[in-house]
């Protein structure tokens, strides 16, 4: 199939409009402006709109009004800006209303800074919002992955009528690579179908911040919790590499786990068999896929994110349950990992160094 050479953020916006995206609204922030000014010029050729918010809040609310009629929506930003949106992005959650919102993350907390890093993990997969809910949040490692997950994430958005993340760290949206681009779909009005809900009222169209008198709001949350059961079960996305004969498992995501894979290669010509599993999902996170290592053979486990404290490790304990030794190795304010810091780290685990 040909491939076409192009920006991350600007083909995750080509895969958002090929998916069948018709309005985004959304407001300036490094390093993600060139989603904005692409949707600016590409959705009035679909018959798409565009339209820039006063503010993060006001852009995620009209992203909400746009989705309640059925419009496949969407939204992008990047860390202090996602905090903004994070009451509306409960609100869709609640209104049980598809949308997508894309994070190409920078540095913080506060204001922090424009460079690259990963440190919007735990406000992703744990805290998105008010109310316990989840999203499923997709972390792309090479820019024909962020293509193929922002096309995914609005057919998994309109299935389960719920919002859906892309996570993608700076790096991504500001590197160029070859893609293919996937069909251009026919946009149509989604039938709202409120699928979490459904066994409550079935027949329910009407589109609320609260609950109709007749329905038990922990019924609601019984029904969102099943849901998100069926995405530990359905929706978990992982690469394993190299695991089988693996003594040192590396655990990283997006960029990160690029790199690692890098080193890898070259530590496994020294005879060090270390290996990787990348969460394509980082919620649902794969707890089984760390589970299931034999520990009789894996002696250690290395974190390797751009985030200072780590934050993956937080989910890497619960997979790993104690049964080898968590060691990090991290960067943070930009600062980008080498694959020669990473095969140094593995080299001095294994006693090599």
């Amino acid at each position: 199939m040909k491939k076409v050479f192009m920006k991350g953020n600007e083909a995750i916006a080509e895969a958002a409009v090929r998916a069948g995206c018709r309005f985004y609204a959304g407001y300036p922030i490094t390093p993600q402006n060139e989603i904005p000014e692409y949707m600016s010029r590409r959705l009035p050729e679909v018959g798409g709109h565009f339209v820039q918010g006063e503010s993060e809040i006001a852009s995620i609310n009209m992203v909400y009004g746009a989705a309640a009629t059925g419009t496949r929506a969407m939204t992008s930003s990047s860390s202090p800006g996602i905090s903004l949106k994070t009451e509306g992005i409960s609100y869709l959650a609640g209104a049980e209303l598809p949308a997508v919102i894309v994070n190409v993350t920078r540095g913080g907390p506060g204001l922090g800074s424009i460079q690259v890093a990963q440190m919007d993990y735990l406000q992703a997969t744990k805290a998105a919002g008010h109310g316990g809910f989840k999203m499923i949040v997709f972390a792309p490692s090479t820019v024909q992955e962020a293509v193929d997950l922002t096309y995914k994430a609005f057919d998994c958005a309109e299935k389960y009528q719920a919002p859906m993340m892309v996570c993608a760290d700076g790096c991504i949206g500001a590197m160029m690579e070859p893609v293919v681009l996937p069909e251009m779909r026919e946009a149509k009005r989604a039938d709202l179908h409120f699928y979490a809900s459904q066994l409550i009222n079935p027949k329910r169209k009407i589109v609320s911040s609260l609950l109709n008198p007749e329905e038990n709001q922990e019924t609601f949350n019984k029904m969102k919790a099943a849901m998100y059961e069926e995405w530990e079960k359905n929706e978990v996305m992982v690469e394993k590499y190299m695991v089988e004969d693996a003594e040192i498992v590396i655990g990283a995501y997006g960029v990160s786990a690029r790199i690692a894979k890098t080193a890898i290669k070259e530590l496994r010509k020294e005879g060090i068999k270390v290996g990787l599993i990348r969460p394509i999902t980082i919620s649902p996170f794969p707890y089984t896929s760390f589970d299931r290592l034999d520990y009789n053979k894996v002696r250690n486990i290395l974190c390797v994110e751009m985030s200072i404290p780590a934050q993956l490790i937080e989910d890497l304990k619960i997979g790993v349950a104690n049964r080898a030794k968590i060691t990090t190795l991290l960067h943070s304010g930009g600062i980008i990992f080498t694959a020669e810091e990473v095969a140094d780290a593995v080299k001095k685990i294994a006693g090599k160094e």
